[in-house]
């Protein structure tokens, strides 16, 4: 059986590429993968599978009609905050790949927010011909129940991913503390300035050597290589791209100080301490689910030292997940595994 896989790959975000790689690694074997890729010379290199260019529609309709399954693969995929002309392409796929017949599956979905009228509506119809669906927070079922579509929910599935070691970052002086922001509109020059001193300073008081870690090198390469070169001798500017080992980094980290959510996510299923900026619903989604300290970017100190006496606080008092914990997170997240497994039965 082949099965096109749908999301934001090929981008270079680390967050997404982690969910593909988790998708793959769950697929059944005897599901072929077909992936719709912004750069898919590159997805068919690192992942060894099928690609098709996603804006070839030619392409991507010629994939279409000799495959008989189609999968959103995870991500904020249906949402319209960032793009009104996002979820349609999204919603466009599922509708088309419903019309033709294909077995349809909207996996690991975070839903919202959907700001506009029209696109609820075409969410709606999507998600209620879906063969199968599985959502990784509750804001999301509470879209899909409103929906009346039946649906399975569980932690991301990227709690799941296998981590791979990376020597020579494991190499680096300890303790390390790794720090994962993005460019955002509430991340004003302000803000990046009293987050950029609280580090400098927090990074004195502490010895530790931070690892910077750009997710998506268009976002946040910039304010990476900023914050880099204010602690030239104490720092390190980690640019990753394979998934599992960007996971594997987390795994000598005492400390996890993030906006991207997958960055908070790897770091909590290694045991990190986290501490979350969130700019968008679904950090602060997972700032509730895990008790993870932190601030909403727009309620963000204006005093550098506040923001690094929390920091100190969380470093020396705070705990990550227990073993038990990241265990149970990890088996529930299995659930996006049995909803492919029971919905590609042979």
């Amino acid at each position: 059986m082949q099965a096109i896989l749908s999301g934001y790959y090929g981008f270079g975000n680390g967050g997404d590429e982690a969910l593909l790689a988790t998708l793959l690694q769950m697929l059944p074997e005897h599901v072929s993968p077909l992936v719709l890729s912004s750069n898919p010379k590159q997805t068919a290199r690192q992942y060894q599978v099928d690609t098709c260019d996603r804006n070839n529609s030619i392409r991507v309709l010629q994939a279409m009609r000799s495959a008989q399954a189609f999968i959103w693969g995870g991500g904020s995929l249906i949402q319209d905050a960032t793009s009104a002309l996002s979820p349609v392409y999204y919603i466009g796929l599922m509708g088309l790949a419903q019309g033709m017949g294909l077995k349809t599956i909207a996996w690991a979905q975070g839903i919202g927010p959907l700001k506009r009228k029209s696109t609820q509506l075409l969410a709606r119809r999507a998600f209620q011909n879906c063969s199968a669906i599985s959502v990784r927070d509750g804001a999301s079922a509470q879209f899909v129940k409103g929906w009346d579509a039946p649906h399975q929910i569980a932690p991301d599935p990227v709690w799941n991913l296998t981590a791979k070691p990376v020597g020579w970052v494991n190499r680096l002086p300890s303790p390390k503390v790794a720090l994962v922001l993005r460019s955002h509109p509430q991340l004003t020059p302000p803000r990046l300035q009293n987050l950029t001193t609280a580090i400098i300073e927090f990074q004195a008081q502490t010895q530790a050597h931070i690892l910077v870690i750009p997710f998506q090198a268009t976002q946040d390469l910039e304010i990476a290589q900023s914050i880099h070169d204010q602690l030239p001798q104490c720092s390190s500017l980690i640019r990753l791209t394979n998934p599992s080992e960007l996971k594997g980094v987390f795994q000598t980290v005492e400390m996890t100080i993030a906006m991207r959510l997958h960055g908070l996510i790897m770091a909590a299923a290694e045991g990190n301490r986290c501490f979350a900026l969130s700019y968008d619903p679904k950090v602060r989604q997972f700032m509730q689910a895990q008790h993870c300290p932190g601030w909403d970017l727009d309620q963000l100190p204006g005093d550098p030292k506040v923001i690094c006496q929390s920091w100190l606080e969380h470093y020396h008092n705070g705990k990550g997940l227990s073993k038990d914990e990241i265990v149970e997170r990890t088996q529930q997240a299995l659930i996006h595994q049995q909803v492919l497994h029971n919905t590609f039965l042979p």
